[in-house]
C-alpha cells in the first residue's frame, strides 16, 4: 500500500496578506489598517480537488481555473477589508466577468500585441520559423517589461514583500522548522514552485509551441494564439511541477534558475509584521484540513500548485 501523499501548500500575495491554499479550503490572512490580522477560509470547489487533479494536462488547466478563481476572491476580500468593509463579496458573476475581462486583456497584451508587432519583421526575416521566433522573443520583452514597470509602484513593491513572506514560510514547512518568525526570516524569497516561474515557463513553452505553426492566413494566426493558450499552461504546469519535485537534479537547477532569478522582481524581503501574516493564513490552512480529517470529510487530492 503506498504511503499517503504528503500535502503540498502554496499560495498567492493579496492587498497586505496573504493566502494559502491547503487540500480542502484556502486560508487568508489580512492586516488590516489598526494592525489587527483578519483571518477567513473559502471553500474550494471538488471540481478543483477531485480525481481529475490526477490527469496529466489536465490539471494544469484545473489550476490555472482554480488559480484564478481563488486568487480573485482573496484580493476582492483583502481589498474590502482594507477599506473596512469586512464580509462584503462579489457575486459568482461578478467574479466570472472581472476574470473574463482579465483574461482577455492578457491575451490580448501578451499573446496578440506580439503577433501584430512582428508581422512588420515577415519580409526582413524571410521565414515563418524565424518571424516567430522573433514575435517569442518581442513577447517574452513585454513580459519583463511589464514586471519591472508594475514593480516600481508603491503599492505592489508592499504585495510584492507578501509575496516573500509567503514563499519563505512555505520554506519553512517544508523543512519542517517551527511557524516562527525567527525560524521563517532565515529563508529565501524565491520558490521553484512560484507563479512567476510558472508564467516565465508559459512564455518558453509558447516560443516553442508556436514557432512551427504557420504565419497565414492572419485569421489562422491570431486563433492559434488563443486556442493555444491552455495547452500551453498545461504544458507548462507540468514542466513546474516535475522541477518541483526534483530540486536536487542538477539540470533541473539550471533550468528552473532564471525563473529563481526574475522572482528577483517579484519578490521584497518582508519585515516581521508581514511574515506573522504568511504564517498566520499557513496555520488556517493547516488546521482547516487537520480538521476535515477528523471529521472523516473524503480527502482531496495533493497537488503541486503554482505560488503566484
Amino acid at each position: 500500500m503506498k504511503p499517503e501523499a504528503k500535502p503540498v501548500y502554496g499560495g498567492q500575495a493579496v492587498l497586505e496578506g496573504v493566502m494559502i491554499r491547503g487540500q480542502r479550503q484556502a486560508a487568508v490572512a489580512v492586516r488590516r489598517p489598526d494592525g489587527a490580522i483578519v483571518l477567513r477560509t473559502f471553500d474550494i470547489s471538488p471540481v478543483f480537488s477531485g480525481k481529475l487533479r490526477r490527469v496529466p494536462l489536465v490539471r494544469g488547466v484545473l489550476v490555472l481555473a482554480e488559480t484564478l478563481a481563488l486568487g480573485m476572491r482573496a484580493l476582492t476580500h483583502s481589498a474590502n477589508v482594507g477599506m473596512g468593509k469586512e464580509g462584503e463579496e462579489m457575486s459568482k458573476g461578478s467574479v466570472a466577468g472581472v476574470i473574463t475581462v482579465s483574461l482577455l486583456l492578457a491575451i490580448g497584451i501578451f499573446f496578440l500585441l506580439p503577433v501584430f508587432a512582428s508581422r512588420g519583421l515577415e519580409g526582413f526575416l524571410g521565414s515563418g520559423i524565424l518571424s516567430n521566433l522573433a514575435e517569442g522573443a518581442i513577447r517574452l520583452a513585454i513580459f519583463l517589461a511589464y514586471i519591472a514597470l508594475i514593480g516600481r509602484m508603491q503599492e505592489i513593491k508592499r504585495v510584492f514583500m507578501y509575496h516573500g513572506a509567503e514563499h519563505m514560510t512555505v520554506h519553512a514547512l517544508e523543512k519542517g522548522d517551527p511557524l516562527e518568525v525567527e525560524a521563517v526570516r532565515k529563508y529565501s524569497t524565491a520558490h521553484p514552485r512560484c507563479g512567476t516561474a510558472f508564467l516565465l515557463t508559459v512564455m518558453v513553452v509558447a516560443i516553442v509551441v508556436f514557432a512551427f505553426t504557420g504565419r497565414d492566413p492572419l485569421w489562422w494566426l491570431i486563433a492559434s494564439r488563443v486556442v493555444l493558450v491552455p495547452v500551453i499552461a498545461a504544458v507548462s504546469y507540468e514542466v513546474i511541477r516535475f522541477s518541483g519535485r526534483h530540486t536536487g537534479n542538477a539540470l533541473v537547477k539550471a533550468t528552473a534558475a532564471p525563473g529563481i532569478l526574475l522572482q528577483g522582481l517579484t519578490t521584497r524581503k518582508p519585515d516581521d509584521a508581514q511574515i506573522e501574516v504568511a504564517i498566520a493564513a499557513m496555520k488556517l490552512a493547516i488546521e482547516a484540513d487537520q480538521k476535515a480529517m477528523v471529521s472523516g470529510a473524503a480527502p482531496a487530492v495533493a497537488a503541486t500548485r503554482p505560488q503566484a
